[in-house]
């Protein structure tokens, strides 16, 4: 790898982890930016992250580790960019 992508990594790294769309497990976790049953959104490493489903709830949160466990049925995950424009809000009153 060229220090050049090295360099664009970030700090600490995203993974995800979906267990039978019931166990959610996100790294990389900056801040959790809203939350309820349906819809809980958080700002990651890599840009937001939006998770869509029936009955979630976070069961364990460590922002100094950056980790985020989430219980309930998942339904979708959305992704949007560190910086591009729009995002939740543009697109839900946009």
């Amino acid at each position: 790898m060229a220090n050049e992508d090295r360099a664009k990594l970030p700090a600490k790294p995203q993974r995800i982890t979906l267990d039978e769309r019931a166990r959610l497990t996100v790294t990389g976790v900056e801040e959790v930016m809203s939350f309820d049953e349906e819809r809980i959104v958080m700002r990651t490493v890599l840009g937001e992250l939006t998770v869509l489903g029936s009955g979630l709830h976070i069961g364990r949160l460590s922002l100094d580790a950056g980790e985020l466990g989430v219980e309930g049925e998942v339904s979708e995950l959305a992704f949007s960019e560190r910086g591009s424009a729009g995002g939740l809000w543009s697109r839900l009153f946009g």
